[in-house]
């Protein structure tokens, strides 16, 4: 799985298998290695993002923190995915 970056312990990064047609971009997020089933967080066409799922269950005042650090780097995530996936489409 692609390493975005990391937040302290947690992961931020894509999943290789993002289907056809290539889904909105996003990323995933988990403690300490990716997993197939970890949190998802869309991120907007204006770089805010929005929480698909908490499936790592991660606490909320970390959540958070971590969503705000996405925002900051949303530039940088943008650019990381389209050279991956050679494309972007968004959410909303």
């Amino acid at each position: 799985m692609p390493q975005v970056f990391k937040v302290g312990s947690y992961w931020v990064y894509f999943w290789t298998n993002e289907n056809m047609p290539l889904e909105p971009i996003h990323v995933h997020v988990s403690k300490d290695n990716p997993a197939a089933n970890a949190t998802k967080i869309w991120i907007t066409s204006t770089g805010k993002c929005y929480l698909c799922n908490n499936n790592s269950e991660i606490p909320d005042h970390v959540l958070h923190k971590i969503m705000r650090v996405i925002e900051a780097r949303s530039d940088f995530v943008m650019e990381k995915w389209k050279e991956y996936f050679g494309e972007i489409r968004f959410f909303c």
